[in-house]
């Protein structure tokens, strides 16, 4: 939605089966394809797996070049998990790189069947205490911290097991305190040791604001600058104290200087 363009004319109401009400919304596009000023667009495109396939084939000469590949992602892949696991295991019978990027928050026979037709596993630990966890995404993490024991447990039996990232979004006034990150690096030293490939620490980003504005809703850190360096390398050095590898440790990312000056720490990877 682009506020900023609505006449208020009424024609999306008219077409709507639903009156444009969002809780009723079905994605049929019809309000987006009679708006006259384009106020209304719909996002996304449906795929097939044969068509999707052929799409990002077209970048396989890149994909060579550079060691990447296809990051299945969202969203949360796991609630498409018959589309993923198909769409995946193409990938990789047509020799193309895979990567599932997921929260975790599924059953762990949906989790490993995806795992088990990728390369690279990106699995998200945002807050290691449960009420905390609760709190910013309204379910507690015993799924989240089960499932990554399991899924860390499962490679050990496997003969070519998909390497392993977990990733920890610094949020500032929810995840970016040195106690959360020190709390799951001793979880990801004692569950998964070396299983663990690499722990990106994945630094505010506040360009999702577009996003929100144009759903109409609010977000409660969309006044929240980047952080600052010296603050994300205090993170940086508690993570690598926790008892993790420190080598595995990275920030990625962009940060402030004192003086509002911006500084990347990193591009974040996604396919190994």
């Amino acid at each position: 939605m682009h506020p900023e363009r609505c006449m208020s004319c009424g024609t999306c109401r008219e077409v709507c089966p639903h009156g444009c009400d969002p809780a009723q919304c079905e994605a049929c596009g019809r309000c987006a394809r009679e708006c006259p000023t384009g106020a209304r667009e719909v996002l996304g495109t449906d795929w097939d797996v044969s068509d999707l396939l052929h799409e990002v084939a077209k970048d396989r000469a890149y994909f060579d070049a550079s060691g990447g590949g296809v990051t299945v992602s969202g969203g949360e892949p796991t609630l498409q998990a018959p589309f993923a696991e198909a769409f995946l295991t193409r990938c990789r019978d047509a020799g193309i790189h895979g990567a599932l990027d997921t929260c975790g928050a599924c059953g762990l026979d949906v989790l490993l069947r995806l795992a088990g037709t990728s390369q690279l596993v990106l699995y998200d630990v945002k807050e290691i205490d449960p009420e905390r966890h609760r709190r910013f995404t309204g379910l507690d993490n015993a799924r989240i911290l089960a499932n990554l024991d399991g899924l860390a447990r499962w490679a050990d039996t496997r003969a070519d097991p998909p390497a392993l990232w977990v990733r920890t979004p610094l949020v500032p006034g929810a995840t970016a305190t040195a106690e959360n990150v020190r709390g799951i690096g001793r979880f990801l030293a004692d569950h998964l040791g070396a299983r663990l490939v690499r722990w990106e620490l994945c630094a505010f980003n506040n360009l999702c604001r577009e996003q929100y504005r144009r759903l109409g809703r609010e977000w409660d850190f969309a006044h929240e600058p980047l952080m600052r360096r010296g603050d994300l390398d205090r993170l940086l050095a508690a993570a690598r104290g926790s008892g993790v590898d420190p080598d595995a440790v990275r920030i990625t990312g962009a940060a402030r200087m004192d003086d509002g000056e911006e500084v990347h720490h990193g591009t974040p990877g996604t396919t190994g």
